[in-house]
């Protein structure tokens, strides 16, 4: 069991699965391209199964070494779940799911530890980007009303209704064709329309998503922060580890001295005793 636990956890196994994924991914693409498959399906399906068939022997040799702490670990789970999937039937009601099967090359994430560190930054910061993403919201609304109000009756493609107006102020604030495509179009009938466009152009584009940034950096830069103190504290558990050694070899030097001083002087009080004996037996 320790054998085959080395052999799952090492760096060569990780490599030849992250292979194995890049080869998958050249595989899953070249299955969407007619000439490709008329020249190599044959290869390229038998591929794709070969390749299947050792994420599910990989998976499974992980739950036995791993046993019930592999559903203990997220992205253990992460993998079961996108192997499961490329395992579900991709016939009839669910030949959709032949798409999902590109999910696959998503286990780059767990293989590669600066995609993970990215990954684990991103989940770290859904609870600033959903308090952010409300107050986007509550801002959408608002504006969404106003547009309808002041825009709807002269332009009701765009803003005739408050669905309508949302999508189109959506649209204005990724800047996609905002000023010819509907900023300008909407001033030659109300001129002064550039007091609404713009400060929700500056309060949305300009503010709310550099605030997304910013929680998005400060949740890079605190995972940064989490794994350089773990490195200092296994550093430090080392240089303890290696402290403690050192001392118990610097005590058993001393002992082994100790002993070795004993047994020299009970050597020089035997030669003391012997010579003490020498001059009486040869009187």
């Amino acid at each position: 069991m320790e054998r085959l636990r080395a052999w799952v956890t090492s760096p060569r196994t990780e490599r030849f699965i992250l292979i194995l994924i890049v080869i998958n991914a050249i595989t899953l693409g070249l299955e969407t391209s007619p000439w490709a498959m008329q020249t190599f399906g044959a290869i390229l399906t038998t591929l794709d199964r070969v390749v299947l068939a050792i994420f599910v022997i990989e998976i499974v040799l992980r739950l036995i070494v791993h046993r019930l702490a592999f559903f203990r670990d997220s992205w253990s789970l992460f993998d079961f779940a996108i192997v499961a999937i490329a395992l579900v039937p991709a016939a009839g009601a669910f030949s959709v799911l032949r798409a999902l099967r590109i999910l696959r090359v998503l286990r780059m994430i767990t293989l590669v530890p600066s995609l993970r560190r990215v990954v684990g930054a991103l989940i770290s910061a859904l609870p600033g980007m959903g308090s952010i993403t409300l107050l986007l919201g509550l801002i959408f609304y608002v504006a969404s009303v106003m547009a309808t109000k002041l825009f709807g009756a002269d332009f009701p493609q765009w803003f005739g209704t408050i669905p309508a107006s949302a999508y189109s102020l959506f649209q204005v604030m990724t800047l996609e064709s905002w000023s010819m495509g509907i900023v300008r179009p909407v001033m030659e009938v109300h001129p002064y329309a550039w007091l609404f466009f713009v400060p929700f152009i500056l309060c949305t584009t300009f503010t709310m998503l550099n605030l997304f940034i910013g929680i998005v950096v400060n949740a890079m830069q605190s995972e940064h922060e989490e794994e350089a103190k773990a490195d200092r504290q296994k550093l430090e558990a080392d240089l303890r580890q290696a402290s403690e050694e050192r001392q118990q070899v610097h005590a058993e030097e001393a002992a082994d001295m100790a002993a070795l001083r004993a047994e020299i002087a009970e050597l020089r009080r035997a030669i003391g005793d012997l010579s003490t004996r020498l001059p009486g037996q040869a009187g």
